[in-house]
């Protein structure tokens, strides 16, 4: 039976990992992050993947570092045949990559569009209507080995980062699951990635989740669609560090300066915008939990009104 190690951190690689193990391959070993402190008390929160190992009694490799680590060795001894790896969120050690008899990658984006670490959220913030999973090959450089297998998923209006997460994970995991056998015996198609359409999709950097209101309405919605729930776009109303988690674009030609409300009701939060305008649906001022725009305007944002340049 094949032998494979699975590298992966989030619930989209906990979601191949538990279809690898409901089709009966053996996983041998599973590599993630390490547990991450989180919540107001920094309690240590194991990943998704690391859950999933322990509860299918797979060891769990969980260093901060591969490269250079003692798991390195480790990894290499236990003589695995395929590496797979889905959303770990660290570049491979060619010694690693070169233990095994095919290392793969389940990849969040119609490559060699969105190559690097953000590849879901960055097409939602640029307003692609269309991304996909790509079952490639590992090479040195960063997601730019041969293709094996590629399907295409709608990005809807509605769907945030979270959704399409979850929408990808299934995809992955399906096209991963179709083309497995065919990889292992090694039958299967390759293509060459064309590198004058490669793009790259960093990760999102700390700077990048403040909302900018001079942005158009469309780019600001978008922002806030692909970084709902991680890690969340944010502005200052009112001088208060706010998370906004749902936003509409609403048309306007006004001549109003970026930042001022130009429409206030009970139940609507309407703010202009370098281009159109944004109305606030559901957000989360500093300290405060989720919150709908009606119970906000009764709230901490009871005394705002039309007029008012409420954005810093």
């Amino acid at each position: 039976m094949t032998k494979i190690i699975f590298m992966g951190t989030p619930e989209f690689s906990a979601t191949v990992l538990k279809g690898l193990l409901a089709n009966n391959y053996e996983v041998i070993a599973a590599v993630t992050q390490p547990d991450k402190p989180v919540g107001r008390k920094k309690e240590l929160v194991a990943t998704p993947v690391k859950k999933v190992a322990l509860e299918n009694n797979i060891p769990v490799y969980q260093p901060e570092k591969l490269s250079g680590s003692e798991e390195i060795a480790k990894l290499i001894n236990l003589s695995a045949d395929l590496l797979i790896t889905a959303a770990y969120g660290q570049f491979l050690p060619v010694s690693l990559l070169e233990s095994v008899t095919s290392a793969i990658n389940v990849h969040g984006s119609l490559l060699p569009k969105y190559r690097g670490g953000a590849p879901i959220q960055r097409a939602i913030m640029n307003g692609d209507q269309q991304t996909g999973i790509t079952i490639m090959y590992m090479v040195k450089a960063m997601d730019a080995g041969d293709m094996i297998a590629k399907t295409s998923v709608d990005i809807l209006p509605t769907d945030t980062g979270d959704s399409m997460f979850e929408k990808l994970a299934v995809f992955g995991r399906d096209l991963l699951l179709e083309t497995l056998p065919s990889i292992i015996n090694q039958t299967n198609n390759r293509e060459a990635q064309d590198e004058s359409q490669a793009t790259i999709s960093p990760n999102i950097a700390k700077e990048e989740e403040q909302l900018d209101i001079n942005d158009s309405a469309i780019n600001l919605v978008n922002k806030i669609r692909a970084l709902n729930s991680n890690p969340g776009a944010w502005m200052n109303i009112s001088g208060n560090h706010t998370k906004i988690w749902l936003a509409q674009v609403v048309e306007d030609s006004s001549n109003e300066p970026a930042g001022v409300v130009i429409e206030r009701t009970k139940k609507k939060l309407v703010i202009k915008a370098g281009e159109n305008a944004i109305s606030l649906q559901q957000l989360q001022p500093a300290g405060k939990k989720t919150m709908d725009i009606n119970s906000f305007l009764n709230g901490v944002g009871r005394d705002i009104k039309v007029g008012q340049n409420i954005v810093e």
